[in-house]
């Protein structure tokens, strides 16, 4: 009699644990899928991209020639429209010359006024800067204005007076001023961005 009922309590627990086990096969197929489907969701940017999207989108992007917005475009005496419409899209002729990517201009609203390394005499400058960037270089410049400041001050501060003097002397002072500007930039905000320095005002004195 005891073997009977052994017999018959042997499939019951032999079922009971298929059971589970399909159970248990059916949730990781069900949380492998989830999991899945939520890393390709995320991947493709359907969810949890907006962040990394954002960031993205916050970046410097360079500006394209084609895409630049010229002062004869915002409108002036009514011929807006009219040079946007034949500007927009066409290729450059070729021979033209120029740069592939647009040049965004700021000019820095202070003078820098500084001592010439073992020198009597001072400089006094204006600066513009161009960059073939978006405004975010140029938001940069603004946000950290006082460090860049500092460092336009530094290395006119380690200028002598026979490089002012010169064309190849103030050249090689604009390269200068733009690795010391990119430097601080760098530094602050992960990014420098500036092309080139101009001169909107140069005294010696």
């Amino acid at each position: 009699m005891s073997d009977i009922v052994e017999d018959v309590k042997a499939p019951k627990k032999k079922g009971g644990l298929m059971k589970k086990l399909m159970i248990g096969v059916g949730l990781l197929v069900l949380v492998g899928g989830g999991v899945g489907a939520g890393l390709y969701a995320s991947g493709a940017g359907l969810i949890g991209g907006g962040a990394h999207a954002e960031s993205e989108a916050a970046g410097p992007k360079l500006v394209a020639k084609s895409d630049q917005k010229r002062a004869s475009e915002a409108g002036g005496e009514g011929h807006g429209e009219e040079a946007a419409s034949e500007g927009v899209g066409k290729p450059t002729p070729k021979g033209s010359g120029g740069d592939k990517f647009a040049s965004n201009y700021y000019a820095m609203e202070k003078e820098f006024t500084s001592n010439l390394q073992d020198s009597v005499h001072f400089v006094q400058v204006g600066i513009a800067i161009s960059t073939p960037y978006d405004d975010t270089v140029i938001d940069n410049l603004k946000t950290n204005e006082i460090a860049v400041r500092s460092a336009i001050l530094m290395a006119l501060g380690d200028t002598s007076e026979e490089q002012v003097f010169t064309v190849e002397g103030k050249t090689q002072l604009q390269r200068k001023l733009a690795k010391a500007i990119n430097d601080t930039l760098k530094e602050k905000e992960g990014f420098g961005g500036v092309g080139n320095v101009y001169f909107t005002n140069f005294v010696v004195q």
